[in-house]
């Protein structure tokens, strides 16, 4: 945390665990869309969106806006997911580029990104999306800015640190 006693690498890890659940399960935005978290490691993350009409653009084809959300989303994962909470837990999105490669079809899309660049503040992370055939449909970068602590995570007890290690 910052300007305390360095966090211990149990204590790191249980923030980290704390982050993927919030992901998928304490995000409103996330948990309407039905994102799922695939994995959640130092490498990156994967997060997969299923097709529903509402997150459609035409017919079998998700909303631009929507792709968008997820290369937002799976980008602040990536870099969270090895995060050193020493320097800070509350994350901010500060930029984010989206180039769309093709039709963003379902019955799904996964996410795949990864963290090219940690700072003091400022990390950077590249995402790709892929349709369930395997074909990517967009790409992104996403910059965030990470400082201060989010409310709520400072009090991880030893209670809610056990539940998401057990």
């Amino acid at each position: 945390m910052v300007g305390t006693a360095r966090l211990t690498e149990q204590e790191q890890q249980a923030r980290r665990d704390w982050f993927r659940d919030r992901w998928e399960h304490g995000v409103r935005f996330n948990r309407l869309c039905r994102m799922r978290v695939l994995r959640w490691d130092v490498d990156g993350v994967e997060i997969a969106l299923p097709y529903s009409e509402e997150l459609s653009a035409h017919e079998d084809t998700f909303h631009g806006g929507v792709v968008s959300a997820l290369i937002d989303t799976a980008g602040g994962g990536a870099v969270m997911a090895d995060h050193d909470f020493d320097k800070g837990s509350r994350l901010s999105t500060i930029a984010l580029s989206v180039q769309y490669l093709g039709r963003a079809g379902g019955p799904e899309l996964i996410a795949y990104a990864s963290c090219f660049k940690r700072g003091g503040r400022i990390h950077y992370a590249e995402v790709e999306v892929r349709d369930s055939a395997g074909a990517a449909c967009a790409r992104g970068q996403v910059v965030v800015s990470i400082s201060g602590e989010r409310p709520g995570l400072g009090g991880l007890d030893a209670t809610s640190f056990n539940r998401l290690n057990s």
